[in-house]
């Protein structure tokens, strides 16, 4: 069951970033990021209340809670990050640097969750490395400026979405994945806010377009999805299997960024998305 949403995992997300960057046009990225977490919490509480595990709050034990939180403030970090990237840079760039994270998560679950690395996720990681770089080859040069910004971002992203991963895995492993995704929701939003509220662009909140408030609403609701869906998988399913999937995500992405915003892939980056992908499936199977 946990492979049905892993898959439910990756297609949301996929299209998340498409809706993402439809309502950042003319929105600052701090600020859509926080009124799209907004939109999640009150879809990931809907979750809980349907499946009634909103009892289990007063259970929860003091590790459990601190893995949440820390959880939390990295998945806050990470897609701060990550919107700012696709604010600044092409979607199918930002999103192959982003889902490049993969490396990072099997890393880190052999170092903390001593999963086992074998010569198969050995071989997976490297083609998956090599299709991201690959990926963000330009087609042609432009400002090196811009190029550093989009890619610190997307780097940023990639290594709080590994924490976030690992210390999701920890802080899920006694609790019901919904209610552990609604708190972790409601920590990511207080981080949010104050990040527009310390950087003095509150002011900006009133002036977002519809059209825009309309595509970072959506965003909301197929990240809550998706996120339900990806914690659902993790607390059933080993991480160093349930993130390749996830990451399969890329492929709806790079499929709706051609047809939204006519985005084409050069012969280096079209290699370099096979090769993610037959990176991902080794790692699988």
């Amino acid at each position: 069951m946990w492979l049905f949403y892993a898959i439910g995992s990756a297609f949301f997300a996929g299209v998340t970033a498409i809706l993402a960057k439809c309502g950042i046009k003319k929105t600052d990225s701090s600020i859509a990021t926080a009124i799209r977490t907004g939109v999640v919490l009150v879809f990931s509480w809907i979750m809980v209340m349907v499946v009634g595990s909103q009892k289990q709050i007063y259970a929860i034990d003091g590790k459990t809670f601190w893995f949440l939180v820390l959880s939390g403030v990295a998945t806050g970090a990470s897609w701060l990050c990550y919107f700012k990237a696709l604010q600044v840079g092409d979607i199918n760039k930002v999103v192959a640097v982003d889902k490049s994270s993969i490396i990072l998560t099997v890393l880190f679950a052999f170092l903390i969750l001593q999963e086992n690395v074998t010569v198969q996720k050995a071989i997976g990681i490297t083609a998956i490395g090599i299709g991201t770089w690959l990926m963000i080859q330009k087609k042609e040069e432009k400002a090196k400026k811009t190029k550093k910004t989009w890619l610190i971002y997307a780097g940023l992203s990639a290594l709080f979405a590994s924490l976030t991963t690992i210390l999701g895995k920890i802080g899920i492993e006694n609790l019901e994945s919904n209610l552990g995704s609604a708190i972790r929701t409601f920590v990511v939003l207080i981080m949010a806010w104050l990040v527009v509220f310390v950087t003095g662009k509150s002011g900006e909140v009133k002036k977002v377009p519809r059209r825009e408030l309309a595509f970072i609403g959506l965003s909301g609701i197929a990240t809550g999805a998706s996120w339900l869906c990806y914690y659902k998988a993790l607390q059933e399913g080993p991480a160093s299997v349930v993130v390749p999937i996830d990451k399969m995500s890329i492929l709806v992405t790079v499929l709706f960024s051609y047809i939204v915003f006519h985005e084409k892939l050069s012969k280096k980056a079209f290699l370099g998305l096979i090769l993610m992908t037959i990176g991902t499936i080794i790692m699988l199977f």
